[in-house]
């Protein structure tokens, strides 16, 4: 299956699914549901893995986001995890 792509060849950004807004009103649970497997494959793709990543320059716990989304990538969502928790937890300053 082909992702439907813009001008420059990265594949759309996938929308996140939510709760409809009738159910949502009446709860208190998460508005968001997170990506299906398909859909969070589809998203990492959109990662350009730059040589000089932005976003971890930007992130308060300096996760290795492209390392993240290469393992995403990969269908590999439990060392996605390690590294997020990994890396995650060694950069906290509390």
């Amino acid at each position: 299956m082909t992702e439907p792509s813009n001008t420059k060849g990265v594949a759309e950004r996938q929308p996140m699914p939510e709760q409809p807004a009738e159910i949502r009103r009446r709860n208190f649970g998460e508005v968001p549901l997170g990506y299906t497997t398909e859909m969070a494959v589809t998203e990492a793709k959109r990662c350009l893995q730059c040589k000089k990543p932005n976003c971890v320059q930007g992130c308060p716990v300096g996760i290795d986001i492209p390392g993240f989304i290469h393992q995403i990538v990969e269908g590999d969502f439990t060392a996605a995890h390690k590294v997020d928790i990994h890396i995650g937890f060694n950069n906290l300053h509390v």
